[in-house]
């Protein structure tokens, strides 16, 4: 117990005074719009060498479901815009949608949020009622919380920058006219069930279309020369200030004072275009989502709110040869489908295991590797019986998690005490799902030690 305080002490210590940096995540989208890309149990194998710790898909696959189960990589689903209407339709559609092609995969695969159609007010498609998207918001959402499921997983929609009636400057937008009234009740569904707002920001379309207005640095995320807006701040690159201008926006609508995080769902650059594309170049991606990656690890916020990390997704993993459109719809994917990088960029992870000599590709031979700093998860030494017995109930039955070694014959059986078989179950349950601190709670029982907690026979999981 001593011990185990002592390295908790110490871990406030360094957090206090920065010692302990907080990395942030670092998300990207997986489409497979092609027919040449690796299975998913590859990429799931290829990631966990990789510093990407969250996926955001556009479907809810179950071959991706099922490939990145155990994986320790948090996964954002999908329901397609075509299929946005009929979850709309009832409760018991959208329940029944979770049930068949999410529920089964939970608590294995770490899902952490429902993304409902993508860009949906603003595609060209007529046949969509803007009314069905929140309808389908709130009747998943009321499927998670029928089933105690709501904290962990949240329900939002990624909105294109069209949603803006314009982006600058980022202090005076607000939403297009004709959706004010959708995007205040989404809005407020959002603030209400704490969801973050989803954005696809891309400043590469800004750039390609006003090339001589524009500054490519700018657009790149480079330190060019600042652009003023007319409340003060000053922006050294395009992407702070379209967040900004959502946040603007949000705030223009009367939620100011709420609590709402905006979360970068989409946002990358081409390594290929059409005749007449000068901005789409290998240098320009790998230039822009080099710099991407660092701004997403840099824990810091934007002008208006420099304290707020703001969670970004690359777009993409792939190249993708089948998706619709120009050439340059075609070519934003950090790699090709044979796995070999489209361009240099570094994607290592200083805390993986076995990561030296990996070349991040998928010919390369190599076991699965180790993400993070090892941690375990114990029982408190004073918890309630009860609620310990409790915890090893959920754990060894709904959890999931393989409770044999705290059988009667198992290695872990003795020494016979509650909160030894607590513990075994609880650090198993929590290193299943990517030893997220949320995981390690147990209303309150629940503590994370950096000393392993093994002993004898008995091996505590860890990743």
């Amino acid at each position: 117990m001593a011990l185990i305080n002592l390295h908790l002490l110490l871990l406030l210590v360094l957090l206090q005074f920065g010692l302990l940096q907080q990395v942030s995540s670092i998300g990207i989208n997986y489409g497979t719009i092609g027919n040449n890309l690796p299975s998913p149990k590859r990429v799931a194998q290829l990631l966990q060498s990789t510093l990407i710790d969250k996926i955001k898909i556009y479907d809810s696959n179950p071959e991706i479901l099922e490939a990145f189960s155990n994986t320790g990589i948090d996964l954002i689903v999908a329901v397609e815009n075509s299929h946005v209407a009929n979850i709309s339709a009832s409760p018991s559609a959208a329940d029944q949608w979770f049930a068949t092609r999410v529920m089964p995969f939970i608590p294995a695969t770490s899902i952490i949020a429902i993304a409902v159609g993508n860009e949906y007010l603003t595609t060209d498609d007529d046949k969509l009622d803007h009314n069905a998207l929140l309808q389908a918001m709130q009747n998943l959402h009321s499927a998670l919380l029928s089933r105690g499921l709501n904290r962990k997983i949240k329900v939002t929609t990624p909105h294109s920058m069209a949603v803006l009636a314009s982006s600058f400057p980022p202090s005076a937008s607000t939403f297009a006219t004709m959706l004010l009234p959708t995007m205040t009740a989404i809005v407020g569904f959002l603030a209400d069930t704490g969801s973050p707002f989803m954005v696809n920001a891309y400043p590469y379309f800004a750039y390609r279309d006003n090339p001589t207005t524009v500054s490519l640095e700018y657009a790149l995320l480079g330190n060019a020369t600042a652009v003023h807006d007319v409340k003060g701040n000053m922006y050294t690159n395009m992407l702070d200030a379209q967040i900004d201008a959502v946040r603007s926006a949000i705030g223009s609508l009367g939620f100011g004072n709420r609590s709402i995080k905006i979360t970068v769902s989409e946002s990358g650059w081409p390594s290929k275009g059409d005749a007449g594309d000068i901005a789409a170049t290998p240098e320009n991606a790998r230039t822009y989502n080099s710099r991407l990656i660092e701004r997403a690890q840099s824990n810091k916020g934007t002008p208006m709110k420099p304290k707020e990390i703001i969670e970004i997704f690359v777009f993409a993993l792939f190249n993708e040869n089948k998706k619709q459109g120009g050439t340059s719809e075609k070519n934003f994917g950090i790699f090709n489908g044979d796995g070999s990088k489209v361009y240099n960029i570094d994607l290592s992870c200083q805390f993986c295991s076995n990561n030296a000599d990996n070349k991040l590709g998928f010919g390369e031979k190599g076991s699965t590797v180790s993400r993070g700093p090892s941690v375990w998860c114990v029982a408190k030494p004073h918890a309630d019986d009860k609620v310990v017995q409790s915890v090893i109930d959920f754990c060894c039955g709904p959890g999931g998690v393989d409770c044999r070694e705290i059988d009667e014959n198992g290695g872990c059986f003795a020494p016979e005490k509650i909160h030894a078989h607590a513990s075994y179950a609880m650090n198993a349950y929590y290193q299943m799902h990517g030893r997220n601190y949320w995981n390690c709670d147990f209303k309150g029982t629940g503590l994370v030690t950096f000393s392993d907690p093994s002993y004898g026979k008995c091996q505590y999981a860890h990743q």
